[in-house]
């Protein structure tokens, strides 16, 4: 087991909260619902931003549409190697901080609005945006664990929706078919994530996903008994400089958005039960994962997630 039962805890209870969470925002601006056992076109708020996908008449445009996502993601991968190889640190945080803001905004917006306190000007929405701008300043410009951490809660459901309306059940399998074997070749293979991964937290300060420091026993007795020894008194400066080993516990943001948008896709097709079956299956990969997984390893997580995704599907198209 590669972190303590304390630390997976904490890491799948946020995982499990950013997947309600992103179930309810992706329903929220649905316009198909399943009523009365019926995939049915309802009426629903247009995104933030102008994010609105195209409009799908026809079955055949979902794979179009898949083959310029597969499209996207491939820049979007080949960018981010050549800003991790080339160091463009301004660009990159830049590019997160508008990513945040637009995430954020969309999921925040949904609050908003319900409450009856958004107003929007040219399709963005003020208050949504007035919300998300610090905290969006605050998790890319300065490094704050707590905030980190909450944003990501909210930003995976506003990216996810974005992406739902555009993808059918068998686009969404070829997806996460696709995203497990990179995930596989990136870890396994090229080791090109362990290096994108430290770049982002030794040279940016920040990271797309969950993270949890922390220090192993030996550390923590350490720093104990450096406390007990200057307690009541001024602590040297050399002192206050000492540098420890801090592990980390990391969750890819990756490994987050696609079981929410996978969730979303199936609850426009199949309705809540299914769907709260992809979230189950994903958890359960995610848990297998975790307790079978190595110290000082690296593991993909994704063919894991996708397996439990996979798994969820079978079982409620057995029950349902």
């Amino acid at each position: 087991m590669k972190h303590s039962l304390k630390i997976i805890a904490i890491l799948l209870g946020m995982f499990l909260i950013t997947q309600f969470i992103g179930l309810y925002v992706v329903n929220y601006y649905s316009d198909t619902k399943i009523v009365d056992g019926e995939v049915q076109n309802v009426s629903a708020p247009d995104l933030p931003f102008d994010m609105n996908p195209p409009e799908i008449e026809t079955p055949i445009e979902y794979y179009g549409l898949f083959f310029w996502l597969l499209v996207v993601f491939i820049i979007a991968i080949g960018m981010m190697f050549l800003i991790t190889k080339f160091e463009l640190a301004v660009i990159l945080k830049l590019w997160f901080f508008i990513v945040v803001i637009i995430a954020l905004g969309i999921s925040f917006y949904v609050l908003t609005n319900n409450l009856g306190i958004e107003k929007t000007l040219f399709k963005i929405p003020v208050i949504a945006t007035a919300i998300a701008l610090p905290l969006a300043f605050i998790k890319i410009y300065k490094r704050e664990f707590l905030i980190h951490n909450l944003t990501e809660l909210f930003i995976y459901p506003g990216i996810a929706t974005v992406f739902v309306p555009i993808l059918n059940i068998t686009t969404i399998i070829l997806l996460l078919i696709l995203i497990s074997a990179y995930d596989m070749w990136a870890v396994w293979k090229s080791g090109i994530m362990q290096k994108m991964v430290k770049y982002q937290i030794n040279k940016l300060n920040i990271l797309a996903g969950f993270f949890i420091p922390h220090a192993d026993k030996k550390t923590k007795k350490r720093i104990k008994l450096i406390r007990e020894k200057y307690k009541g008194k001024k602590m040297p400066k050399k002192m206050m400089r000492k540098k420890f080993k801090i592990n980390v516990a990391i969750l890819g943001g990756g490994d987050v958005i696609f079981p929410i948008i996978t969730a979303g896709v199936v609850l426009k097709t199949g309705g809540l039960a299914p769907a709260l079956f992809v979230i189950g299956g994903a958890t359960l990969g995610l848990i297998y994962l975790f307790f079978f997984s190595e110290k000082k390893k690296f593991y993909p997580a994704m063919p894991f997630i996708t397996a439990g995704i996979f798994m969820g599907m079978i079982l409620s198209w057995i029950i349902f």
